[in-house]
């Protein structure tokens, strides 16, 4: 996405949803120590498979997924398809080793599109580049060309498959690219494939760098990535860095760190859960950031309850609250660190208040916009407001905050709200002669209490 870019039509069911549900879900699960458990135990490879084609889950409904996800105010999900153990969760005609021709007999990608496309979400597939079972993946083109050229063979195939039998996908989540580049999988080429297949399809950035291209990397998973030329939007992995060139998207667990499920692993309280997508709302900038928070579900295809309670939790306060998160622009108008956070549709602007102090009286400084009206979104109860110049004062607020989760107050303006210097620059940001100025005028310049030179 490049300076004035405009998202296209196409693309705007992505900036006005914010929030999508991830789903790590495979014979791994069977394990309980995390999706990666075959690499990172070294376990037998023999054993795995046997275990994996036995694997047989008898409690996957996936129409109960989606009346959860929907229910929780999830807008769109992405299907781990593939992940690095190589198990397919398709019918594909490129290998056996997949749920549909296994022990299982189903095909999950399958059953999961038509479920949650019925329930009106939006359908994203996740595929792993890297197969753990392939030693051509990992020798590449140099040490064994004949390899490799069979191995991205078979990626493209089972791409382009995905993008042929399962009707319309609108997010694909690649993963996995190390130790290969861009030019090794020919994943530019690919996505011209892709997007022949599928017109609207938003594709994510992790295709690996190019020295053909541009020579940035473009991987994404520690940061937000380098390079704004491969892929359609970002992914930082365990953290929410803001892109000001183009779209995109937090992915993070519901739990401590572990993707898929894991027992005995350690759950986020549903407040820092629902915070992640508000700080995502509000560092979006113009087009605004997602949330794509991950669920692992058990062996048997269930959804842990400590996920439904905090997911169902969230849901709740989005059927209250959910203007001041969809289809929202970046907040953080004004410095408001110390009490929450912002964000801004139109003429709203959002207050999401983290700290809520009991007490009547909150003062929102650097509003440069008229105030038509103040409203508690939370009880729907109008607050009596005062405005001189830049400052606001919002009176009535109750003692006893009115959600266990965060309060939310609409301020309504004349127009798209404002603000001044202070509040388009922040702490240790701008030009630190305002801060001089600010100091001298309201109490002089020297050490002692009274500002006065001794």
């Amino acid at each position: 996405m490049r300076e004035g870019f405009v998202v296209p039509d196409k693309w705007k069911w992505f900036t006005e949803s914010r929030y999508g549900l991830f789903i790590h879900w495979g014979p791994y699960a069977q394990w309980g120590r995390g999706e990666q458990v075959l690499f990172r135990e070294h376990l037998n490879h023999e054993e795995y498979t046997e275990q994996a084609c036995a694997w047989n889950p008898q409690h996957f409904d996936p129409e109960l997924w989606a009346y959860t996800a929907k229910k929780a105010g999830f807008k769109y999900a992405c299907l781990t398809t593939r992940h690095h153990d190589g198990f397919c969760l398709w019918d594909s005609a490129f290998t056996d080793y997949s749920s549909a021709k296994q022990a299982a007999g189903r095909d999950f990608v399958k059953e999961y599109t038509e479920a949650f496309r019925k329930a009106g979400l939006r359908i994203g597939l996740y595929y792993s580049w890297i197969d753990w079972r392939l030693p051509a993946y990992f020798d590449g083109p140099q040490k064994d060309p004949e390899g490799w050229e069979k191995v991205r063979t078979y990626l493209h195939n089972q791409v382009k498959e995905l993008l042929t039998n399962y009707g319309q996908i609108d997010h694909f989540f690649f993963d996995g690219v190390w130790p290969r580049n861009a030019d090794d999988l020919q994943s530019v080429e690919l996505l011209e494939e892709m997007r022949k297949l599928q017109p609207n399809i938003l594709i994510n950035n992790r295709l690996g760098y190019s020295n053909k291209i541009d020579g940035f990397r473009a991987d994404g998973g520690i940061g937000a990535g380098d390079s704004d030329t491969l892929g359609d939007f970002g992914t930082p992995e365990h953290a929410i860095a803001s892109e000001a060139t183009r779209l995109w998207e937090s992915c993070q667990v519901t739990t401590w760190r572990l993707w898929s499920h894991v027992i005995g692993e350690r759950w986020r309280n549903t407040d820092v859960l629902l915070d992640m997508l508000c700080e995502c709302a509000e560092k979006g900038g113009k087009h605004g950031g997602n949330l794509l928070l991950n669920v692992g579900p058990t062996a048997d295809g269930q959804f842990p309850p400590e996920f439904v309670e905090r997911a169902l939790e969230i849901g709740r306060w989005l059927d209250v609250h959910g203007e001041a998160i969809y289809g929202t622009e970046g907040g953080s108008l004004t410095e408001f660190i110390t009490r929450g956070r912002q964000t801004m549709k139109d003429n709203k602007l959002y207050l999401i208040i983290r700290f809520w102090d009991g007490r009547p009286e909150l003062r929102l400084a650097d509003l440069t916009s008229r105030v038509l009206d103040v409203e508690l979104l939370t009880t729907g109860q109008s607050l009596p407001f005062e405005q001189d110049g830049d400052t606001l004062i919002i009176n009535g607020l109750p003692r006893e905050a009115p959600t266990r989760l965060f309060p939310v107050i609409r301020i309504t303006c004349d127009g798209k709200p404002a603000t001044n210097e202070w509040g388009e620059y922040r702490l240790w940001e701008g030009d630190p002669e305002r801060v001089a100025a600010w100091a001298r005028e309201r109490r002089g310049a020297s050490v002692y209490v009274d500002g006065r030179e001794r």
